[in-house]
């Protein structure tokens, strides 16, 4: 399956090095000037490439993962640009529509950021009783 979002901004190259730094961190990526990728082991990949008007992402994944990957990179990119409204929607093989994200409130940015931090300390505490 392939899968593309056009998101519209005219900082595409800014927020595709954010995108693949932020997210390097747990799988492997890279970034060179104007393009890059995130490679999710065998689960799928995503191709970036930035251009003056939009960050176009083309994920190319088996069907099953489709929503989860869109999900996953959709919702990191509307975070960073929550102050630009970036919307994200993926259309997919035959111009089929695929997930949304964003655009994002600061009152979203916040709950998020709440949840992921009582899942951090979740973990943290399920950590320290196994111990």
């Amino acid at each position: 399956m392939i899968s593309i979002a056009t998101v519209e901004t005219d900082r595409a190259a800014r927020y595709g090095k954010q995108l693949v730094s932020h997210m390097g961190r747990k799988i492997s990526g890279s970034w060179e000037e104007d393009h890059g990728n995130l490679s999710f082991a065998d689960r799928g990949e995503i191709v970036l490439m930035a251009r003056p008007d939009a960050l176009v992402m083309e994920l190319t994944c088996a069907d099953s993962e489709c929503d989860q990957l869109e999900q996953v990179v959709g919702i990191h990119l509307a975070r960073f640009g929550f102050k630009d409204a970036l919307r994200i929607s993926w259309i997919r093989d035959g111009g089929v529509p695929g997930t949304t994200q964003g655009p994002l409130t600061e009152a979203d940015v916040e709950r998020m950021s709440a949840e992921r931090a009582a899942r951090k300390a979740a973990a943290e505490s399920s950590n320290l009783s196994q111990s």
